[in-house]
């Protein structure tokens, strides 16, 4: 767990913000004033052959279900523990550092055409264990996908939408300047799809290909990422047999004002390296790294 600091002038319910930052990164706001005039876009490919045994011998043990979507997110709050920084946002043309990590997903109640999509929003300590991720997205799948549960993203959504078109506008614009100044009401900010560490969406459960999904410019999201389906490729083995190994691909779109390319690149080589090595997983991480003033 990380030290809980007292908030101070200027800083957000979400986050606090950061106030010994580089000057250009403090400047990045200003000159790039959007999340789509900053998004760098990312794409790697992981071999998951052994990663799969791993899966394997966790449903056995009382883990049904569990897939690359458990481990993707395990991963990036892990790689956020160790890199603090790529939990950063951006608001207001200022750097925050927020508190928790907020994982954003959108769900499919049932996989017809005709079914409703829902927004799971999880918040996370940094320190949990892919069981932890597991358990929590679970309950919150099941409980989404019942015909009874309403999400508090539905809620506010639907009461939106009930606005003439000239209010709703006007309204949306409100929301936005609430969001500049840092006084966007708690319930509006835990339901809020637009807000939060990380958005991951797994379509290769739907049969799709990774793609680079932009970025939002409403909210405070600075990443998104797609997780591809698995596929088999055969090779050759350096004797000149064959064999057959899986890959999965996926693609990533980060707000660069966050902080750096080294830092992003330091954070998403843990992230990949756990991934592949899914079992340092199962334990807490030794330590949990605090962003800095």
């Amino acid at each position: 767990m990380s030290e809980k600091r007292k908030r101070r002038l200027g800083d957000r319910r979400e986050g606090r913000r950061l106030r010994t930052i580089c000057i250009y990164t403090a400047l990045k706001p200003y000159i790039m004033k959007e999340r789509s005039d900053s998004s760098n876009y990312f794409s790697d490919v992981i071999e998951i052959t052994e990663v799969e045994k791993y899966l394997r011998k966790k449903r056995k043990e009382g883990f049904p279900g569990m897939g690359m979507l458990h481990l993707f997110t395990a991963s990036y709050i892990r790689a956020v523990a160790a890199y603090p920084a790529i939990n950063r946002f951006c608001s207001g043309q200022r750097i925050y550092a927020r508190h928790d990590v907020e994982v954003n997903m959108v769900i499919k109640k049932q996989l017809r055409i005709d079914s409703e999509e829902t927004t799971a929003k999880l918040n996370f300590d940094r320190d949990v264990t892919v069981t932890d991720v597991y358990n929590a997205l679970k309950s919150e799948i099941e409980s989404l996908k019942s015909e009874e549960t309403v999400s508090s993203t539905d809620v506010a959504a639907t009461a939106l939408l009930r606005l003439p078109r000239l209010i709703l506008r006007a309204a949306v614009s409100f929301i936005r300047f609430l969001d500049y100044i840092g006084k966007v009401p708690q319930a509006l900010l835990k339901a809020s799809p637009f807000h939060g560490s990380v958005i991951i969406t797994d379509l290769g459960s739907i049969g799709l290909p990774a793609i680079y999904h932009h970025l939002f410019n409403f909210g405070n999201l600075p990443v998104f990422i797609a997780i591809g389906p698995k596929r088999r490729v055969r090779e050759l083995n350096e004797d000149g047999t064959t064999v057959i190994r899986k890959y999965i691909d996926y693609k990533l779109v980060v707000d660069e004002r966050i902080c750096d390319g080294f830092m992003f690149s330091q954070a998403f080589k843990v992230f990949k390296d756990l991934i592949r090595n899914p079992e340092k997983l199962d334990v807490p991480p030794e330590s949990v790294v605090d962003d800095i003033d």
